[in-house]
């Protein structure tokens, strides 16, 4: 079996007696459209925090391609090419679409002290991000100023900035979430198109779009793994609609 693009092993964490990730099993495979599902309180942001290493583990071990980041700090886990997008976008609101962009390239070739004032100075690194955005779709907006964006083109210009930093595997934390419906589905074609070799883990909960989009699902319930499989495994398994639909099984 090759190695794992990301992977734990017994992954778990504590806060006092309160167990928030219990021994968690998880393997994302190199090329992987993944995602990770479960209700409130199901454990999933700590999880993903984690991974990326905002929170230590009490226990167990995160690996990357084979080789173990555990003790890595999120800075390091981001040049190794685990990037992650938030909830809730993260992006400097008062610069332009491009310098956005142009930034996070900057800070992946170690050039960003210096990117902004005099921004010619970077040129290669500028048509970097342009080209990306070009790609993307959303080169129209490059010299707008991202809080003249309505929301759904924000999280767009967020994943922009995500690739710009060259991810292996990337983490989309509820990438349609604030989104009002008639703009998810450019996020969902967006998301189809990236590279098919990154490695996506997406955390939401969408169920057309984890539907839609994900070749694998993995369940976490109060803190371990539920079930793992295929989506129309997990869509028929009583566990699951119990757990996470709502719904009741009858005697």
């Amino acid at each position: 079996m090759s190695d794992a693009a990301l992977e734990t092993r017994a992954l778990s964490m504590s806060f006092g007696a309160l167990r928030v990730a219990n021994a968690i099993d998880f393997r994302l495979e190199p090329g992987a459209r993944h995602a990770l599902i479960g209700p409130n309180g199901a454990g999933k942001t700590t999880f993903v925090n984690l991974v990326t290493g905002a929170l230590h583990p009490s226990g167990g071990r995160i690996l990357m391609g084979g080789a173990d980041v555990t003790g890595l700090a999120q800075a390091e886990r981001v040049k190794r090419g685990l990037v992650r997008t938030f909830q809730i976008t993260t992006l400097f609101r008062g610069l332009t679409v491009l310098e956005n962009v142009t930034l996070a390239v900057a800070e992946r070739i170690g050039v960003a002290g210096g990117i902004v004032r005099p921004a010619g100075r970077r040129r290669a690194v500028i048509e970097e991000a342009y080209a990306l955005l070009d790609r993307l779709g959303i080169a129209d907006d490059a010299l707008r100023l991202v809080k003249e964006l309505a929301y759904g083109r924000q999280r767009m210009v967020e994943i922009a900035v995500a690739l710009g930093l060259k991810p292996k595997v990337l983490l989309l934390d509820e990438p349609a979430a604030g989104v009002p419906s008639g703009e998810s589905g450019t996020i969902i074609d967006l998301i189809e198109g990236l590279p098919a070799d990154i490695s996506i883990l997406i955390i939401e909960h969408d169920m057309d779009l984890v539907f839609r989009l994900a070749r694998r699902i993995t369940v976490l319930v109060q803190g371990a793994v539920l079930v793992e499989g295929a989506p129309a495994e997990i869509a028929s398994d009583p566990r699951v609609r119990q757990v996470y639909l709502g719904e009741r099984e009858h005697a």
